[in-house]
């Protein structure tokens, strides 16, 4: 802890960033806050996290693995969530891309980790961010995937690469769009960074993004990653939408 904290603590007391009240330190939330939040548990798939009925458990084949994933194999090797997409995880994950709060990147970041840990990932491995096109980086002046994967890198110990994907054209909001209409308008927007080709071949990757929806991204940046030659995808996210069809 630095030895300002003390100071800084008396100038600036910390307060919960989604409701202004007083907590113990800053970057943390307050109880009513925290409680609000939605964790994965099981039963859930093995594979993408998706919450399970005990029902849908007694009868899961393969390892508990859902519907979707029996029914395709999804292009990842698992995906850890922090979280699953609530009011509060919706309002921490506005708070950063649209408040401009950066900090609570350390919050979230710190989440997603854990989560990462659980599954043996660590030094050897590569943190890369789901790309802003260029227009969209300018216009909010930071990339809310890369803050996170600095701080997966810091608490993991694997590398960050915030580099690696680039988005070749701009997209428009893939909401309203169903699967087949959100894969044609990705095919082709993101690609690999020819600089960093040669360290993804042979990687093992965590694909870092605040929200998974319905996959489509995700699986635009892993067909990218596979593409230069990753020999295993990870997806980290901090809230996951469960309530879609994710690939």
């Amino acid at each position: 802890m630095s030895r300002l904290s003390p100071v800084l603590d008396l100038l600036f007391p910390p307060r919960c960033p989604l409701c202004g009240e007083g907590v113990s330190a800053h970057g943390g939330l307050c109880a009513p806050c925290w409680s609000g939040l939605a964790m994965p548990g099981d039963p859930s798939c093995q594979l993408c996290q998706r919450p399970l009925s005990s029902a849908a458990a007694s009868h899961a084949e393969d390892g508990l693995l859902c519907h979707t994933c029996v029914v395709e194999a999804p292009r990842h090797h698992g995906v850890a969530a922090a979280t699953l997409y609530n009011d509060t995880s919706r309002q921490l994950v506005i708070a950063l891309k649209h408040g401009r709060r950066v900090a609570l990147a350390g919050l979230m970041g710190r989440l997603m980790a854990a989560r990462l840990r659980a599954q043996d990932v660590g030094p050897g491995w590569l943190v890369v961010p789901v790309p802003l096109h260029r227009w969209r980086l300018w216009g909010r002046g930071f990339n809310q995937s890369a803050l996170l994967t600095q701080e997966i890198a810091r608490h993991t110990g694997a590398k960050p690469m915030v580099d690696a994907l680039v988005r070749r054209r701009k997209t428009p909001m893939l909401g309203g769009l169903g699967p087949q209409e959100r894969a044609k308008v990705l095919n082709g927007a993101i690609d690999v960074h020819p600089g960093r080709k040669a360290r993804l071949h042979g990687a093992k990757v965590i694909l870092a993004d605040d929200v998974l929806t319905s996959g489509a991204t995700t699986n635009a940046c892993i067909a990218a990653l596979e593409q230069a030659g990753a020999v295993r995808v990870i997806v980290a996210c901090f809230a996951r939408v469960h309530g879609e069809e994710l690939a």
